[in-house]
């Protein structure tokens, strides 16, 4: 399977939930994706109001025909900075995520090692404001082999059925 077959197997995954924007998407990434989700809390009625609560996640997808540590750390900084732009933290934020997968035709043999170690969290005022928390998958589509970083073992379940 070349990268393109897996990127659009990737979106429309995530299409149910999220919205997914493939035209108009800044580079280094071909698309994007974002999720939010609102709720509130109160008491038997809605005037005993006792808070909101808010969660978004921004996805950034980036198509690679060889991926090396050094492409790796630019697409790694790039999406953390534009995911942390977009966060507006206020009182009823819980948590804002930055997920960013790569998908490459060819992956160098050091970027594994390094995107296991690759860790970005953000809390906003002593975490009363919410936090952030950063996923990283990098899939060699020639090896059919995903790396993640710590948090983004989560999304081994999306990629699983990549290479199905």
């Amino acid at each position: 399977m070349n990268r393109n077959e897996a990127l659009e197997k990737i979106l429309n995954s995530f299409t149910r939930y999220y919205n997914v924007k493939t035209s108009d998407v800044e580079q280094p990434f071909c698309a994007e994706a974002e999720f939010h989700a609102h709720g509130e809390q109160y008491i038997l009625v809605k005037s005993a109001h006792i808070s909101d609560i808010d969660s978004n996640e921004y996805v950034f997808f980036a198509s690679e025909d060889s991926l090396d540590e050094e492409r790796l750390s630019e697409l790694d900084k790039t999406a953390w900075e534009r995911g942390l732009s977009r966060i507006k933290p206020y009182y009823g934020h819980r948590n804002s995520d930055v997920t960013l997968f790569i998908l490459a035709d060819r992956v160098s043999d050091g970027v594994a090692k390094i995107a296991k170690k690759i860790r970005h969290y953000k809390s906003y005022h002593f975490s009363i404001y919410g936090w952030s928390h950063y996923k990283l998958a990098v899939c060699d589509c020639s090896t059919e082999k995903c790396t993640f970083n710590r948090m983004g073992k989560d999304l081994r379940k999306i990629v699983s059925k990549l290479f199905t």
